[in-house]
């Protein structure tokens, strides 16, 4: 069973910085632009996270340095005992309704994905992992946290959330992020060993996950097991309704032979209906209808799947299609958020045809992780995301 627990955690001194100030978004969701923006913070995170040649020196070695001087001149102070880090976002989607998601960041111990009680929930693409890899090797630290969904029942219960916390403010995008430290070891040993007594599933970061393991792999080499580089750090949230917002990614098809007619060659798999042009409420309105959208130069569509088409398929928007591309002409596919990104694709000629998804729901998540099935890959976004800076986990 893997053990999940907590550790001292490298944090800002809040009396020296606002935590508004200096945690950054993900580093795989920053573009050079925000990047420039955020890092005119000098202590921001995201130039240890996602940093760049500085003065001559190579990027690899410019984090670990910030990392060091920052501990030195007392902006970053590591916690006297072992805590959990108890972690809350905030927002009002776009129907209105306030959503949150609450979890707590600890140290999670790594097992190959789909071993014991770590069960991946869908597959991933191919994506460089050399460059988190150097990073883990140049910092020896976690710098972000992958997103594990814990099946076990009555978790969030158990996380403090009704104690003064340590900070809150609310990011540009609208979503307010709430933190709290928790050091009192009865509640943290009861929160562990919950953790511990269900599978966790690895809902967002399955590269970093997978390069953990290999650093962990490395350093085992070198050091043998039992170091900190066994485990890695984890934020653990509850998959329940309550706590998660699950978006759909959407999917661009280019590369048709001319003439080609996705409404036609579909419509082996699907009842296909036009529709009206589909707008911010496009996902809303395709969980009413109950298929799949489509936008090709032709129209816009909604896809039924037919009675029978789907036999022995998991319930799941982007299993379906997976299954009816195989009777496509060849095409390149590629994945896109948004609704309004994709429309305009495929109005500005960049894409063939769009197809919106329908977001999965927990219920199918839980199943699937049930199951020990995966989803395709770019299934499910979970949003918001969690902000980096918050916490950081020394590693050796």
């Amino acid at each position: 069973m893997p053990r999940f627990e907590p550790f001292p955690g490298l944090r800002y001194d809040r009396d020296r910085v606002s935590l508004a100030e200096v945690t950054a978004p993900p580093y795989d969701v920053i573009d050079d632009r925000q990047r420039a923006e955020l890092a005119s913070n000098d202590r921001n995170a995201v130039r240890i996270d996602l940093p760049v040649d500085e003065g001559g020196e190579d990027r690899y070695v410019v984090a670990p340095r910030l990392l060091h001087e920052w501990q030195d001149e007392g902006t970053l102070v590591t916690d006297d005992e072992a805590t959990f880090t108890i972690y809350r976002m905030t927002f009002t989607d776009e129907a209105g309704v306030v959503r949150r998601t609450t979890g707590v960041i600890g140290a999670l111990e790594l097992w190959p994905p789909g071993a014991g009680q770590i069960l991946p929930h869908e597959h991933t693409t191919k994506k460089a992992k050399s460059d988190r890899l150097d990073m883990l090797r140049s910092t020896r630290y976690n710098l972000s946290a992958i997103w594990g969904l814990s099946l076990a029942g009555g978790l969030t219960d158990l996380l403090p959330t009704d104690a003064e916390p340590d900070d809150e403010w609310t990011d540009p995008d609208g979503v307010t992020h709430t933190v709290w430290t928790s050091r009192d070891r009865d509640r943290n040993g009861r929160i562990a060993a919950l953790v511990l007594d269900a599978p966790i599933v690895v809902a967002d970061g399955h590269h970093r996950y997978e390069t953990s393991l290999q650093y962990r792999d490395e350093r085992r080499v070198v050091d043998g097991p039992g170091t900190a580089a066994d485990l890695t750090m984890c934020f653990v949230v509850e998959l329940v309704e309550d706590e998660l917002t699950v978006q759909p990614i959407h999917r661009l098809i280019t590369d048709l032979p001319d003439g080609a007619s996705l409404p036609l060659l579909l419509s082996e798999h699907f009842d296909i209906e036009p529709t009206d042009e589909f707008g911010p409420d496009a996902v809303t309105r395709l969980v009413d209808l109950g298929g799949l959208g489509l936008v090709d130069d032709t129209g816009t569509f909604v896809l039924r799947p037919k009675a029978g088409a789907f036999e022995d398929t998991v319930e799941l928007d982007t299993v379906r299609l997976e299954q009816a591309r195989q009777a496509l002409p060849v095409h390149e596919l590629s994945y896109q958020h948004g609704v309004d990104n994709v429309v305009e694709a495929v109005r500005e000629g960049r894409a063939q045809a769009a197809v919106l998804m329908r977001p999965a729901t927990v219920a199918q998540i839980q199943a699937i992780a049930h199951g020990g099935e995966r989803m395709p890959p770019k299934t499910t976004f979970f949003a918001p995301k969690p902000a980096t800076g918050i916490v950081f986990r020394s590693l050796d």
